[in-house]
This record gives structure tokens, C-alpha cells and sequence, in this order.
């Protein structure tokens, strides 16, 4: 690489060459000089990335220090399976090694983050005529639509595959309809989980 990546600089004595730790990019010193923990890759101390990975990176270094810890602690939700008429009161917590969504009541669920194919925010709050249905992200790739108003998380609808079966499985979790401190939880966990969606959307090409 002779040439800086960004602003095609050529790299002499003077114009020295960095890579950015995280899409491993060459550039110049000045395309490249924020340095920002990289904790997904295992970078505790800040790192040389370049301005649109330093973005990204600031973004998840938010999330580690705020949302992941709400998603850790869980809240509990009304469940619906599938066509179920009847939900069950359940815990909803992510595993703490992050791979796993787990649901306890009467009986244990397992998750798999990574079989996780659609997953929904239902929110209210929205002028007459507007969908209940707002905030869409798939963790598969497809590109969150963005949030607006002063709309206000109620539930979610994710969509997942089991191994060794055919088909896609669907579960609903509610936020109780009492104005509790769990209902307070439940939908700071449900803004948490809408936020690691997206972050996933931004951050699958890096």
C-alpha cells in the first residue's frame, strides 16, 4: 500500500503509514489519528482507528458501558409462542457470554443469538394513523428504520430457527400494562436490545 486509503496521500519519510486496528486499512497519520478502545477485538486501551471505524467504535463503547448491563440484568415480559392465545410471565436476559437470550418462567428457553433472524420493536405513541409497528431491524442485515417521535417501547417480535427443524419459530414479549418498576425495566431492556440490533446493522462490515 503506497498510498493512504482516505485521502490518497502518498506514504514517504515524512508522510509515515498507519493501519487502523480495526478494518486493518492503510492511511495516513492524519486519517487516522483518533484512537478509541477496541473491545470486541480485546483492545482495552484506545487504539489508532480511522474516523469511520472510531465512529463505530464509540457507538459500542457506549453500549458496553450502559445497554449491555441492562440486557444483562433481564426483565421480566409477557411471552407469547407462536399462535399461543395464552402468555407466560418469564425472565428475558442475554447470557453473559452474549450469545444466548434466555426465557425463565414455568419452563427455560434457549436462544441463540446468531439464529435470530427478525427482530421487532413495537412501540406506541405515534400521531393517528401510524403504525404500531415502528422501529424494524434485522440481525441479519436488514437496515433499522429510524426512530422518531416520542414513541414509546411496548413489546418485541423476534423470529428465530431451531437447529434440526424446518421452518422459522416466532415469540412475543409484552411489557406488563401496570406502571411498575418493572414495566420501567422491561422497556429500558427492550430500548437496550433495539439498540444492539443496530449496532449489529453498523458494525457487520467491519
Amino acid at each position: 500500500c503506497r498510498r493512504c486509503m482516505q485521502c490518497d496521500a502518498k506514504f514517504d519519510f515524512l508522510t509515515r503509514k498507519h493501519h487502523c486496528r480495526r478494518c486493518g486499512k492503510c492511511f495516513c497519520d492524519r486519517c487516522c489519528s483518533q484512537k478509541v478502545p477496541l473491545r470486541r477485538m480485546c483492545f482495552v486501551d484506545p487504539v489508532r482507528q480511522c474516523a469511520e471505524c472510531a465512529l463505530v467504535s464509540h457507538k459500542e463503547a457506549e453500549f458496553y458501558d450502559k445497554q449491555l448491563k441492562v440486557l444483562l440484568s433481564g426483565a421480566t415480559f409477557l411471552v407469547t409462542f407462536g399462535n399461543s392465545e395464552k402468555p407466560e410471565t418469564m425472565t428475558c436476559r442475554l447470557s453473559n457470554n452474549q450469545r444466548y437470550l434466555f426465557l425463565d418462567g414455568d419452563s427455560h428457553y434457549e436462544i441463540e443469538i446468531v439464529h435470530i433472524s427478525t427482530v421487532q420493536i413495537l412501540t406506541e405513541g405515534f400521531p393517528p394513523g401510524e403504525k404500531d409497528i415502528h422501529a424494524y431491524t434485522s440481525l441479519r442485515g436488514s437496515q433499522p428504520a429510524s426512530e422518531g417521535g416520542n414513541a414509546r417501547a411496548t413489546g418485541m417480535f423476534l423470529q428465530y430457527t431451531v437447529p434440526g427443524t424446518e421452518g422459522v419459530t416466532q415469540l412475543k414479549l409484552t411489557a406488563a400494562e401496570d406502571v411498575t418498576v418493572g414495566r420501567r425495566q422491561a422497556v429500558a431492556w427492550l430500548v437496550a436490545m433495539h439498540k444492539a440490533a443496530k449496532l449489529l446493522y453498523e458494525s457487520r462490515d467491519q
